[in-house]
């Protein structure tokens, strides 16, 4: 079943159609970074008006490179949670238009839950129950996932998600936008064990809880950069030039993903799963993918992650938990509204 997948929860503007939840036949992605890259970060009103612009042309680019065309595609899904509601109504709304005009079922789907079907769009062998670690610029949680369609949060961030924890950094320290990319090569050849961090630990942490909070992690960074002799804006070049910077930036992402992977393994191991998965923007990061296999071959966890150009937000994730969605009953009516903050249990 060919499933058309929209996505425009944010500042992507993205269509992609895929087959049965796990072959792409095609991903086009119009992306808004240089747009906002002036701001250092999104503008809501901004990334509307591009996603309005752009939802028309990625989603003909989609079925043209798939091969196919409207009439022999099964059904629309779309984004519609969470996000940026303005946003996320141009995606919404053109979805719906499609559906009514060609009499096809309406599919809504849950952006995380998107997030965490990129991995069968890489690995074909991966079936639930198995527990996710999600990392985005806006979320990190850890999701045993039961079945396609069922799903538990387990642990989430009480503040800051590492994403946002990450790109804040990247910011002080004066590297370009999108921080967490360039934070990521400017750490590329630093000493992680250079610069120390605390590891948070919530007040009432018992064993079985998974939550995490970085606030004070981005906090005691800003801090000691504050302190270092060179404290002025600098681009991805001449960090890598400046001395103590790589060996920053290499620290700081270290101190992260060794929060993150234990956490993980902790609920892996608690929760009798013998698989871990990895979604979300972050998980793109070097450092992160590296601790995490590292972490789960000592601990005998098959780890699974997404291959890079389905990591950021994209309508191939959309399109696969679409097809499950649907198999699930999951269709809407024309009254399908955004919902920016609704929880994906």
């Amino acid at each position: 079943m060919l499933i058309l997948g929209i996505e425009s929860s944010c500042d992507e503007t993205a269509a992609a159609v895929a087959e049965d939840g796990r072959c792409v036949l095609s991903s086009v992605v119009a992306s808004q970074v240089d747009a906002h890259r002036v701001y250092g970060g999104v503008v809501p009103e901004i990334a509307s008006r591009m996603h309005v612009e752009a939802v028309s042309g990625v989603v003909r680019e989609a079925l043209r490179q798939a091969g196919t065309d409207l009439e022999r595609v099964g059904a629309i899904a779309v984004t519609h949670a969470p996000g940026l509601v303005g946003a996320l109504l141009v995606g919404i709304s053109f979805a719906k238009g499609l559906a009514f005009a060609l009499g096809k079922p309406l599919v809504p789907v849950h952006h995380l839950r998107a997030h965490v079907a990129a991995n069968y769009l890489s690995h074909a062998d991966l079936e639930p129950p198995f527990l996710c670690l999600i990392v985005s610029g806006g979320h990190t949680q850890l999701v045993d996932v039961t079945s396609y369609t069922s799903f538990r949060v387990v642990g989430r961030t009480r503040d800051d998600a590492a994403g946002e924890c990450l790109d804040k950094t990247a910011r002080a320290l004066g590297l370009p936008y999108p921080g967490g990319v360039h934070l990521d090569k400017t750490g590329q050849g630093g000493d992680s064990g250079a610069f120390a961090f605390p590891r948070p630990k919530l007040t009432g942490q018992g064993e079985d809880c998974y939550d995490f909070s970085f606030s004070g992690l981005k906090t005691a960074a800003l801090l000691q950069i504050k302190k270092q002799p060179l404290n002025t804006q600098v681009n991805t070049q001449a960090a890598g030039q400046a001395g103590w910077i790589p060996d920053f930036a290499a620290s700081f992402q270290y101190a992260v993903a060794d929060y993150l992977c234990g956490n993980a393994i902790k609920a892996a191991r608690a929760l009798g799963r013998d698989k871990l998965a990895l979604a979300g923007g972050v998980c793109a990061n070097s450092v992160l993918r590296g601790e995490l296999r590292s972490r789960c071959r000592a601990a005998g966890l098959a780890l699974y992650s997404p291959e890079l150009a389905y990591c950021g937000d994209n309508a191939a994730m959309v399109a696969a938990q679409g097809y499950y969605e649907y198999r699930a009953g999951h269709a809407a009516g024309l009254d399908l509204n955004a919902a920016p903050s609704l929880s994906m249990e």
